[in-house]
């Protein structure tokens, strides 16, 4: 039940009911105890159906994770509850298509963030100043949920205006915003979940753990590969989609090569970017099982 039965439960239950309480106007933290029970949830199937046992072991790392969740879900709360501010600043052409069934405006906000966010991703790999910020979610050495929602604030807020911008512009209600701000954080529970669940020939299309682990894969150029956040559409499209179904992941595969010493405890983490040396002078790097399966990458490699 769990391998088989996680994923629809994640995806469709509770992002249905996600969005059946924002559909009816309920209070948002009616959203916040539905996002604690999916994460209670993950760590439940995280043991009981592991892909790796030892990356349910805390590192010195859990209190850390904790509070980069913390700090991200306020901030993503946070833009949500500012959305009508930004409608006042900003007056939006009423482009929304509110005649639609409530849950069809959420995947089609689904779809048009998921883009923003997979083209920031993908600069994130490329362009040396956003490298840095992105560096600290690459510094992992632990697949599990939590981890999706590691990442220095800055560069999550970048990934969220990429997403959510081009919404707001065409009026976005806030409604439909909580609900999406709830697709994504679970969506980042199962992206980098260490469950060792089954979704068929859906992890060709949907961005979920089997495919996110080698976006991790630790070596220059490597990991430039499945930056999708939802799907995996647009790197099919710019061919940075990358498959083995051979290959297994344990620890010595995951981080960043060049910076096996990257700070570990949260207030170095938000620091180090700004440091002279908190970028990254990478060399290529060869992992000819993950190489010759996938396209070359198309710009210089950056994790």
């Amino acid at each position: 039940m769990a391998r088989y039965g996680y994923v629809p439960f994640m995806l469709i239950g509770f992002n249905g009911v996600g969005i059946a309480v924002a559909a009816a106007g309920a209070p948002k933290y009616w959203l916040l105890a539905i996002l604690a029970a999916a994460i209670m949830t993950a760590f439940l199937v995280e043991r009981v159906i592991p892909y790796d046992e030892e990356w349910n072991d805390d590192r010195a790392d859990g209190t850390r994770d904790r509070i980069h969740v913390a700090v991200n879900e306020t901030l993503i709360l946070a833009s949500v509850a500012a959305i009508p501010l930004l409608a006042a600043i900003v007056p939006a052409p009423q482009l929304w298509p509110h005649s639609w069934p409530f849950v069809a405006q959420v995947l089609a906000a689904i779809l048009v963030a998921d883009f923003g966010i997979t083209v920031v991703h993908l600069a994130s790999h490329k362009i040396g100043v956003l490298w840095r910020f992105h560096a600290v979610h690459h510094s992992i050495t632990r697949f599990y949920g939590l981890n999706g929602l590691m990442k220095h604030p800055l560069h999550q807020t970048v990934e969220m205006a990429a997403g959510v911008a081009p919404l707001i512009l065409i009026g976005l209600p806030v409604n439909v915003a909580s609900a999406l701000a709830l697709a994504v954080a679970i969506q980042l529970l199962l992206q980098h979940s260490n469950a060792d669940y089954r979704i068929g020939p859906v992890k060709y299309v949907l961005a979920l753990n089997e495919g996110h682990r080698f976006h991790h894969l630790k070596w220059a150029g490597i990991g430039d590969v499945n930056f999708g956040l939802f799907t995996l559409v647009w790197d099919h499209l710019m061919r940075t989609y990358s498959y083995d179904p051979a290959r297994r992941f344990d620890s010595t595969q995951l981080g960043m090569a060049a910076k096996p010493d990257y700070p570990s405890s949260y207030l170095r983490q938000m620091i180090y970017p700004f440091t002279p040396g908190g970028g990254c002078t990478l060399a290529p790097a060869a992992d000819t099982r993950v190489a010759e399966t996938r396209p070359p990458t198309f710009g210089p490699a950056s994790n």
